[in-house]
């Protein structure tokens, strides 16, 4: 039995998995992320059920899957009506706060929220409308991409930089004025960071010596997977001339250092949880929606589902959680559903039943089942659905239309040996995969809803019109549009 206490989440962006010193990353400082690990548990395969904002926070909220919400993208995304954990506590009288970048329609959606304080969701509650083109082959490429890596790295801070400092601030605000609420509240931290561009202050990149970065796996052009999938996206992204060694170190440095930025914002609100006299009936959970290629594989950013960009860091600490403990029995975004309602005090409705989820807290224990972990991809950068299944340690990641891919975790973790040579597991692994879903009817039903809703748009010709932003802008913020 879960006793019911207050519950911090804190949700970053693009953070991979192992980029922090608690997972044993050689070069990145993270004292207060350590911190949390240190004093409770560290799940040490975590995943995003998509790697992408949209689909990946719509699975964190609702604990289902793409094919199951039909919140398949960044235009496609969570709008309330399907339930959430969030509308579960806030329905069974427990406050539900949220701080930050949600990433979904709109504050005028019935999100689940008790309160939204300076929401982050997608442009006009249309988001990036080109993406709904990936359907029929005919998305614009997103230049910008290459440059947001190449060209805005180093010393200074993003609006986005600025908007997290505003979150901090309302979230330190809140504490001071709500933590003594009696009734189990839940509170929900969401910065942007540490999505590029990767700018910030000059003492974080003091931390990095470019010099002393490690460099990913398969960066340089005749190490890259050749895979038409991962080739749809390379050109997608404009990922070109961009495997200057030199540049790439810059890269991992800035990224880095934007890391240990988002750091030390969430120490400032463990010392408030302190000050506050809230640690012994308080829980924290840091994760991020998605994780950062870096260059590994010919790739940046996320968009596809090699380790780098599906795995996720996830760190709990508080009441009923077990101290400096590691949990390497594979877990999921979709796992938070339960796990959230029952910290905070709520119980699961009935047409809860069928959630794939389990609570975290039933990993704790030490005879915890080994299960199948599930993702899935239908967005920006892919003209086909792309479905993963992680079965302890062999990985099928599955392309319709297109060759599978099968990696074996222990012995090769970078993803670099494809072994579909081997029949019998992939024939299995894919047997299973199909328990999940029907990939090519996903598949289909997916572009259907895209193809769908372009046309509510105004079609392919209007929607090509409207042009291509860099990245979604903060409140009060336009969209860049420029190449």
């Amino acid at each position: 039995m879960v006793s019911p206490h207050n519950t911090i989440l804190i949700v970053s962006d693009n953070h991979t998995r192992n980029a922090l010193g608690c997972y044993g990353h050689p070069a990145v400082y993270s004292p207060n992320i350590d911190r949390i690990a240190e004093r409770g548990t560290l799940f040490s395969s975590a995943y995003s059920a998509s790697p992408l904002c949209g689909p990946s926070r719509a699975a964190i909220a609702t604990g289902r899957f793409p094919h199951q919400t039909g919140f398949w993208d960044n235009v496609l995304v969570f709008d309330g009506s399907a339930p959430s954990w969030m509308q579960r506590l806030r329905d069974q009288g427990h406050s539900v706060t949220a701080i930050g970048k949600l990433h979904y329609r709109s504050t005028d959606d019935d999100n689940g929220m008790s309160e939204e304080i300076v929401p982050m969701h997608i442009v006009g509650g249309r988001g990036q409308v080109s993406a709904l083109l990936r359907w029929c082959g005919q998305e614009p490429p997103m230049n910008a991409q290459r440059s947001i890596y190449l060209y805005e790295c180093g010393e200074g801070l993003s609006d986005y930089g600025e908007y997290d400092v505003t979150v901090l601030q309302k979230a330190l605000e809140w504490l001071e004025e709500n933590g003594d609420i009696k009734q189990p509240w839940t509170l929900i931290v969401s910065f942007t960071c540490p999505h590029p561009p990767f700018k910030t202050p000059q003492r974080f990149l003091d931390l990095y010596r470019p010099e002393d970065m490690p460099l990913p796996k398969q960066t340089q052009l005749s190490e890259h997977p050749d895979h038409p999938a991962l080739e749809i996206l390379r050109n997608s992204k404009n990922y070109r001339d961009m495997w200057d060694e030199d540049a790439l170190r810059t890269i991992a440095a800035s990224y880095f250092a934007l890391i240990s930025m988002v750091d030390e914002k969430i120490g400032h609100l463990l010392d408030a949880v302190e000050r506050s006299g809230l640690t012994e009936t308080t829980r924290l959970i840091y994760t991020s929606d998605h994780g950062e290629c870096l260059g590994a594989h010919g790739l940046f950013g996320k968009s596809c589902l090699y380790e780098e960009a599906i795995g996720v860091p996830l760190v709990m600490s508080g009441p009923d959680v077990p101290v400096k403990n590691v949990v390497n029995v594979p877990v999921s975004h979709v796992d938070l559903f339960p796990t959230l309602v029952s910290a905070g005090g709520g119980h699961l409705a009935s047409e809860d039943s069928d959630l794939p989820g389990r609570s975290l807290f039933e990993t704790f224990n030490k005879q915890s089942a080994d299960r199948p972990i599930f993702a899935e991809y239908h967005a920006t950068g892919s003209e086909a659905g792309a479905f993963m299944l992680r079965e302890q340690n062999m990985k099928l990641i599955y392309h319709v239309g297109m060759r599978p891919q099968l990696f074996d975790l222990d012995a090769d973790p970078f993803e670099q040996k494809d072994l579909t040579t081997n029949t019998d597991c992939l024939d299995r692994l894919e047997q299973h995969l199909r328990e999940f879903c029907d990939p090519e009817a996903e598949d289909l039903r997916a572009k259907k809803a895209q193809q769908h809703h372009a046309d509510t748009l105004g079609g392919t010709e209007a929607i090509l019109n409207t042009g291509v932003f860099k990245r979604s802008p903060v409140p009060g913020n336009d969209a860049d549009y420029s190449a």
